[in-house]
């Protein structure tokens, strides 16, 4: 009962992100670099930080999301939300191009940096893959 009241709690937290945030249904525009498709690789990574620690985590966090998100086309979105009332635990929406891109993304050294140096920090980690309910969906 109470894994299906954390995932309701962030199925309403996403969509309560995606009503506020100018959603759009269009297909996204064709760019040169990634072609317009549906994600094929969608997550979420729900993770509990060590408190003592929790602004570290947050840098190495902002760091490596940064660097995704500039660096590599098929990361589509690594949207990284704490939850208010326990704030060292977090939710982080994932979204790649295709399974390869998630794959070249984990062997990057900013993720790689990102994951050594917060191994001490995470006391709980669980991957959640997803279906998207409307694919074409673009965060903007």
């Amino acid at each position: 009962m109470r894994f299906s009241h954390l995932i309701l709690q962030t199925a309403l937290l996403f969509v309560t992100a995606a009503a506020t945030s100018n959603c759009s249904l269009k297909p996204p525009a064709q760019s040169a670099q990634v072609p317009a498709q549906k994600p094929q690789k969608v997550r979420l990574s729900r993770i509990v930080v060590d408190s003592t620690q929790l602004d570290r985590y947050k840098a190495f966090l902002k760091e490596e999301i940064e660097a995704s998100m500039s660096k590599e086309p098929g990361v589509l979105s690594l949207y990284a939300v704490f939850e208010t009332k326990r704030p060292n635990h977090l939710t982080i929406l994932e979204m790649y191009a295709t399974e390869a891109a998630y794959q070249a993304h984990v062997k990057t050294p900013h993720f790689l940096k990102y994951k050594q140096g917060t191994l001490s920090m995470v006391q709980a980690l669980e991957l959640i893959d997803t279906d998207p309910l409307i694919p074409e969906l673009k965060i903007k």
